[in-house]
């Protein structure tokens, strides 16, 4: 039987693509970490407040600690250098890696939380400015969502705390039902968080698996559920607007390749509410368009039925923005509003030249390494997406993550703070780590706890 070898051409055109990726990935991160460098050293060599504590650009402060829980991060740590975590991964089952993924995620974000001991785990949502105290203060919902609009401008008598002038109603109205339920002290409103948050990942895979991409969905679930994005997940309320518009996504990539018309309508109804809830619970979640937008595009099945999934999607996001206007809260009187009391607080004296990629600097210390490594990996197939009629799935959602992120930062209407105020947009971007080759995957999993790690025990953030 004659010996057969490869193409010396093939052979050498791999060889430079290998070469090209090394390229690309290396820059990527070059760049990343200069501009890290940058946000962090600028405003102590330049003498300026950028107004964020002691370590800018996160809005947090050098804080250096161990906790009794560090020996048990340091396990889950170690245990991604594992040589057989992969191949064990591999041979699970779908729906069990699904419900891995949160148990993962879930034991992640508790053992970081708890570094700081059980306080770290809710603490923070009993703070004035946040939701729970002004949620146990509300007696009746609907005066409150009358006069909700009333009480933004920081000069209203009994204005709202920060979070909640700074946010549309659904947010408090979460820590409202968590009260009216007996769960409105901080230690229960922290275990409802994390245990919703945990869920995100499962979330962002099953969209990616309804839009025909399983194999991704399977590589990306480990980044999704170890990262130093865990120590913002456990316990901001914006985790949970980020799992609210996951699930949303779900339902929306579902209904596109449901069998039957009912269930197309049905998970149609179920991702439009979704997403309709996401805009009263953060303005800036009207981004989250661009996510559903590429969700759809990225379906494999007809227009048509993309279309009138859209429509009735559409339409049910819509009947939850005007039924709060009917209760007396009009997102669209609202926004100018927070707008004017944005720009009369802190925001006023954030300097905006530093912020505008200060932000993006936050962003990459809490999306990890392996977030600009992968971006710089997958470049050609970001490049060659608008050549394709029906863009590849991956490289849609992490595009419309970039776009998002774009966006916002552009707007200025997130200066600083966006560790927490970003992470609906982050898991869409981290998607990327599939452009990987696979044998730096392992490496890149485990730089993604040990950058966890370093963050949690080196600075203290506020949430």
């Amino acid at each position: 039987m004659p010996t057969t070898t490869r193409d010396p051409i093939t052979r050498a055109e791999g060889q430079d693509e290998r070469v090209r990726l090394g390229r690309r990935t290396r820059v990527a991160l070059g760049v990343a970490a200069l501009l890290v460098l940058a946000a962090t050293t600028l405003p102590h060599l330049l003498g300026v407040d950028v107004r964020a504590g002691s370590a800018p650009p996160l809005l947090a402060d050098w804080a250096p600690r161990v906790g009794w829980a560090t020996p048990v991060v340091l396990a889950v740590a170690a245990l991604t250098a594992w040589r057989g975590l992969h191949p064990a991964l591999d041979r699970t089952s779908w729906p069990r890696l699904l419900v891995l993924s949160w148990v993962a995620s879930l034991a992640w974000m508790v053992a970081l939380a708890l570094v700081d001991g059980p306080p770290g785990l809710g603490r923070i949502l009993d703070h004035g400015t946040e939701y729970l105290q002004s949620a146990r203060g509300i007696d009746d919902v609907g005066l409150m969502l009358r006069e909700y609009v009333a009480r933004i401008p920081l000069d209203a008598p009994d204005h709202w705390a920060v979070h909640l002038a700074g946010h549309p109603p659904g947010a408090v109205l979460m820590f409202v039902g968590l009260d009216r339920l007996g769960l409105g002290s901080w230690p229960a409103a922290g275990l409802v968080v994390v245990l919703v948050a945990a869920t995100l990942p499962a979330a962002v895979a099953t969209t990616l698996d309804r839009l025909g991409a399983r194999p991704a969905a399977r590589t990306a679930l480990p980044f999704l559920a170890v990262g130093p994005a865990a120590v913002l997940m456990a316990v901001s309320a914006d985790a949970v607007f980020a799992t609210t518009a996951a699930w949303g996504a779900a339902a929306l990539a579902a209904a596109t390749v449901a069998r039957t018309r009912a269930a197309r309508l049905g998970l149609g109804l179920v991702a439009g509410l979704l997403l309709g809830w996401c805009l009263m619970e953060s303005y800036g979640l009207a981004l989250l368009g661009v996510l559903a937008l590429a969700v759809l595009l990225a379906s494999p099945t007809a227009a048509r039925t993309k279309l009138a999934v859209a429509a009735v999607g559409g339409a049910a996001a819509v009947a939850v923005v005007l039924t709060f206007a009917a209760l007396g809260f009009a997102w669209w009187e609202a926004y100018p509003v927070l707008h004017e009391r944005y720009w009369a607080g802190i925001a006023s004296s954030r300097p905006a030249w530093y912020w505008v990629f200060g932000n993006l600097a936050a962003l990459l210390l809490v999306a990890g390494p392996a977030l600009p490594a992968a971006l710089g990996a997958g470049l050609p197939r970001l490049r060659a997406l608008a050549a394709r009629s029906r863009p590849e799935p991956v490289a849609a959602l992490v595009a419309a993550g970039v776009a998002m992120v774009a966006v916002a930062d552009l707007s200025l209407m997130s200066k600083a703070e966006v560790e927490r105020i970003w992470l609906p947009f982050l898991p869409w971007m981290l998607l990327a780590v599939v452009w990987l080759p696979e044998r730096w995957r392992r490496r890149a999993l485990v730089g993604q706890a040990v950058a966890a790690v370093l963050l949690q025990h080196l600075v203290r953030t506020l949430w």
